[in-house]
C-alpha cells in the first residue's frame, strides 16, 4: 500500500511539474512587422504632437454642444473582418476629425495607410471592383490588412483619372503594400494640404495688391487728377 501511494504522489508531483513548466513556457512570440513599427512609432509622435490641438477642438465642440455629442462613433470591418467602434472628432477643420483617429493607429484598430475603413453593412465588404458578389465563405481581400487613416485612394482620387477608382486603387494597394510605398502616400497625404495652403495665400495676397501699392512714396491721386486736367 505503501509503495503505491508512494508511487501515485510522485506521479502527481510529476504532472504537477510538467503543468507548471507549461504555463511558465514562453508563447510562440512573433516580432512586429515593419509596417507596425512604422504605425506605432509615427502614431504616437503625431499623436503627441496634436493631442493640445484636439484637446482645444474637443472643448470647443463641448462649449457648441452639437447633438449626438463630442464625438461620432460607428462599426467598421478591420483586420480578419473584426469589428470595431471608429471614434472621430465631430468636426472636419483642420482635420481634426481625421487626426482624431491616431488613437485607433496606436491600439492596432487602424494603421496609418490603408485601404479606407469600411461599414459592415457596405457592399464592397462583398463584392469585387468590377461588383461581381462573392461567396460567403471567400475571404475578401480587405480582411488581409487593416484600415488606413488614409491611403492610396485617398491621395490619388482626387486626380480625376478614369483609372484612379478608389476601389482599385484599394485593391492596388493591398497587393503591393510595404513601408516604401506607406511613406510615398504619407509624404503626398502631406504635401498636398500643405500646396494648397500655400496657392490660397498667395492668391489672398495678390487680390489684395492695388496699383497704389506700386506708386512712389508722396504721389496722390490729386496729383494725377490735376495732371489729367492740364492735358
Amino acid at each position: 500500500m505503501r509503495t503505491r501511494r508512494t508511487r501515485n504522489r510522485r506521479t502527481r508531483t510529476a504532472e504537477a511539474e510538467k503543468k507548471a513548466r507549461t504555463r511558465t513556457r514562453p508563447s510562440d512570440w512573433e516580432p512586429p512587422s515593419a509596417k507596425r513599427v512604422l504605425d506605432l512609432a509615427l502614431g504616437s509622435a503625431l499623436l503627441a504632437l496634436t493631442s493640445p490641438l484636439l484637446g482645444a477642438g474637443a472643448l470647443a465642440l463641448a462649449a457648441r454642444r452639437p447633438p449626438g455629442g463630442v464625438l461620432t462613433r460607428s462599426p467598421r470591418i478591420g483586420l480578419d473582418g473584426r469589428v470595431f467602434v471608429l471614434c472621430s472628432l465631430r468636426t472636419r477643420r483642420l482635420r481634426l476629425d481625421l487626426l482624431s483617429r491616431l488613437p485607433h493607429v496606436v491600439r492596432g484598430d487602424l494603421s496609418l495607410v490603408g485601404p479606407e475603413p469600411l461599414a459592415p453593412d457596405d457592399e464592397r465588404n462583398r463584392a469585387d471592383p468590377a461588383g461581381t458578389p462573392r461567396s460567403p465563405a471567400a475571404r475578401h481581400w480587405r480582411q488581409e490588412l487593416k484600415p488606413g487613416l488614409t491611403g492610396l485612394a485617398q491621395v490619388r482620387s482626387r486626380s480625376g483619372m478614369p483609372w484612379d477608382e478608389p476601389a482599385l486603387l484599394d485593391q492596388h494597394y493591398a497587393e503591393h503594400h510595404g513601408v516604401g510605398l506607406d511613406l510615398a502616400i504619407l509624404a503626398s497625404a502631406v504635401h498636398a494640404p500643405l500646396r494648397r495652403a500655400v496657392r490660397g495665400l498667395s492668391r489672398r495676397g495678390k487680390a489684395r495688391l492695388s496699383d497704389t501699392d506700386h506708386r512712389l512714396s508722396g504721389y496722390s491721386t490729386a496729383e494725377e487728377v490735376g495732371s489729367v486736367g492740364t492735358d
